[in-house]
Order: C-alpha cells, then sequence, then structure tokens
C-alpha cells in the first residue's frame, strides 16, 4: 500500500510484528509457503454501524433519504429490552462477518457502548464512537458529562478507543456540538466522527430552516423554535462553530460542493465514504473522484447492514470502482487500508506491509496468470477467498 506490488517476495514475523520483506532470491531460509495468492495489510472499515446488525433485511431500499430514516426507526423502535440479547448475537454476527471478511479495524458508531467489550473478545481493534443525538435539549453539558462518564466507566483496551461523537446538524444543537467539541479538546489521543452532507435535505436544512428535515422533527416531537438556520452549507456550519479539525472524520459527504471539500482539506480532514449505502437510502453516489481531487484523505466504510447487504470492503470497493473509473486502483486500495487507518489513529501500526507495523496480514487467492493484482482486488472479492495469516505465522 505505500508502492508497487511486490511479485514472488516473502515477509518475516517477530512477536506479531513484521521484520522484514523482500524478493525471492534473497530468502535464505525455510517458511509457508501461501500460495498463488495476494498477501495484503488487514482492511479498515472506517464507518459502519455494529449495534444495527439485527436491522438486517429490516429497513428496505428507499428513493428518499427521510422516508429510509422513518422505516430505520420505526424498525429500531420494534426492539425493547427483551430483544437486547438477539441484538448484541447479531452484532457478534457482524464483527465475524467483518472479520471474514478480511476487516482488522472499524470505525464503529455506537449508542449503547455494546460494542466495545465485543470488539475486543472478537480481536476486532478501532474506535468506538459514543454517538449522542439532541436537537431540543437544553441541559447539554451534564448530558455530556454523564456520556463521558459511561466511556470512563469502561476497561481499557490497547486496540480499542472510544470518543464521544455528534451524529449529524440536524440532529445535534450547536450548544452539544461545542460541549462535545470541549470534550474533544480535553482527550487529544482520539478523533470523532461526524454524518454530514448526506442529503439534500440536510443541505436545506441547515441553509434555511426549511424542507423535510423540519417537518420531520416536528414529527418526532424535538423540534425548537430557538433553532435559527445558519445561512451556510454544512460545512461551513461546522467550521463556524469551531468544530471542524484533524480530529473530525467526516462520513458521506454526497452532496458537499467543491468549495466544501476545499476547506476540509484546508483543516486536514479525512472523508469516509460509503457509496454503496448512499444508493440503497436515496442520496445518490459521493462525488468520489472529486474527494480525491481536493486531496483529502479518502476512507471507506460500509455503513450498517441496515443500509447495505454486507460488510465487506472489498463489495465496498467493487461499487467505488464503479463510480470513480479514473482513480487509480492503488489509490482506492489505500483508502480500504492506510488511510482507513490513519483517519482512525492507527496509522503506526495498521495499513501497510512494513517493518514495524503488526502483522495484521491477510490472504487474496489470485487466478492463474492475473497480470494486474490491483484491479483484481477491486472486482468484489468474496470472504471464501479471504483467508487470515497471523495463525499460520
Amino acid at each position: 500500500m505505500v508502492g508497487a506490488p511486490l511479485c514472488n517476495s516473502w515477509i518475516t514475523v517477530e512477536g506479531g510484528r513484521i521484520k522484514a520483506i523482500g524478493k525471492s532470491n534473497d530468502y535464505l531460509h525455510s517458511g509457508i509457503d501461501l500460495g498463488s495468492v495476494a498477501v495484503i495489510p488487514g482492511l479498515v472499515n472506517a464507518h459502519t454501524h455494529l449495534e444495527l446488525s439485527h436491522l438486517s433485511g429490516r429497513v428496505p431500499q428507499s428513493g428518499h433519504f427521510i422516508g429510509w430514516v422513518r422505516s430505520l426507526i420505526l424498525n429500531r423502535n420494534k426492539f425493547h429490552d427483551q430483544d437486547n440479547l438477539n441484538i448484541e448475537q447479531a452484532a457478534v454476527n457482524g464483527i465475524r462477518e467483518a472479520k471474514a471478511s478480511g476487516t482488522a479495524l472499524v470505525g464503529d458508531i455506537s449508542n449503547t457502548l455494546l460494542t466495545v467489550k465485543l470488539m475486543h473478545e472478537a480481536s476486532l481493534g478501532g474506535v468506538v464512537f459514543h454517538e449522542l443525538l439532541g436537537f431540543d435539549m437544553t441541559k447539554v453539558k451534564p448530558f455530556v458529562r454523564e456520556a463521558r462518564k459511561k466511556i470512563d466507566a469502561l476497561s481499557v483496551f490497547s486496540d480499542i478507543r472510544i470518543s464521544l461523537a455528534p451524529h449529524a446538524p440536524y440532529s445535534v444543537s450547536a450548544e452539544m456540538f461545542r460541549e462535545i467539541r470541549r470534550d474533544l479538546d480535553a482527550h487529544p489521543e482520539v478523533v470523532t466522527s461526524v454524518h454530514l452532507g448526506e442529503s439534500a435535505e440536510e443541505l436545506e436544512f441547515i441553509a434555511f430552516g426549511t424542507g423535510a428535515w423540519r417537518e420531520e422533527l416536528k414529527i418526532l416531537g424535538v423540534w425548537t423554535n430557538a433553532w435559527k438556520a445558519a445561512g451556510e452549507t454544512p460545512v461551513e456550519y461546522l467550521v463556524n462553530l469551531g468544530f471542524l479539525d484533524r480530529q473530525v472524520l467526516v462520513v458521506h459527504g454526497v452532496h458537499f460542493r467543491e468549495f466544501d471539500l476545499s476547506q476540509l482539506a484546508r483543516l486536514g480532514i479525512s472523508i469516509v465514504t460509503c457509496p454503496r449505502s448512499n444508493r440503497y437510502v436515496g442520496v445518490g453516489s459521493p462525488p468520489l473522484e472529486n474527494f480525491y481531487k481536493a486531496g483529502l484523505n479518502v476512507a471507506i466504510g460500509t455503513d450498517s447492514l441496515a443500509s447495505a447487504s454486507d460488510l465487506n470492503i472489498f463489495s465496498e470497493l467493487f461499487e467505488a470502482r464503479r463510480i470513480a473509473p479514473s482513480v487509480p486502483a492503488r489509490t482506492l486500495l489505500q483508502s480500504a487500508t492506510i488511510n482507513g487507518a490513519r483517519a482512525l489513529g492507527f496509522g503506526k501500526d495498521y495499513g501497510s506491509i512494513e517493518p514495524g507495523k503488526r502483522a495484521s496480514l491477510v490472504t487474496v487467492d489470485m487466478p492463474p496468470n492475473e497480470e494486474n493484482v490491483e484491479e483484481y482486488l477491486l472486482s468484489g472479492i468474496q470472504p471464501s477467498d479471504v483467508n487470515w495469516i497471523e495463525a499460520e505465522i
């Protein structure tokens, strides 16, 4: 991921870390022949919702984002306390599915912090974003303090970090954005995440205070006349609130303008794209080629099983190749590995095959005589072709 593929090569591992790499004719010791495979670093799913895995197949595809949101809320509300075991088991199954397709790290959105323990037990690293919502909330500071206490009360795991995260500008008040920013400033070792620029309805609401999101907030009983339209794009709105900087992962960006992208690039912000989910929920495909042209660090996520058929990052890469044919294959692969690791704050240990990094390595079975390995890895690789090799070393 930091150069051209190495053909007929070797990797040595010591103490769970990559010790060296080289060409086969340099190797002097016996080792394990992995056969006709591509060896790649474990993939990074920089945006998913594992605790929504129980909604797989329950939320139909929509041509209208608000309609999809209503269906999501309706189906989620059907699960009460007695269904917590089903929700947990579905999350466990989602983690297994992600790992089976080669995922080593995730950026997981969680409202309950359920997945912290589950990820640790499954040896799946990453960041758990404790997502907060509150559009009409008046007592913001104690609410955010209580959320921070829940995080601090959890066991600390070396490969799992936890942060507070606002959901989106149409579901979180300006004061809550500011309060979460204060918490983030007090914890510079972590990153946070925000859904931004996902739908046209979001842009209308932030700029003018009108449209489908205003009506939906009224239906949900959380509208407040204290909120005033910003007269700006969502990016400008959060910039002027002082919320956005390189500690923030921006997710989706389907409806960003060129100026928005240049603003994000200037701030050094990573963007996480989830193209299959965007199409499923009815907001369109992201301007992926423009993300790269703007110089952004582009990472890739699957979103949840409520808006994607699987948690396979290779499936997301297949869709990314379809909508961004001009982007080099290696660049797309970097988004699913090293870019995602850097975005989540794990770039020193994950995302590339380099001496000193974790030996979090997977193989992908290759057909005979395949000449373009990088393009092949964008062709829709299935879990049956993927294997972890740590246990074999």
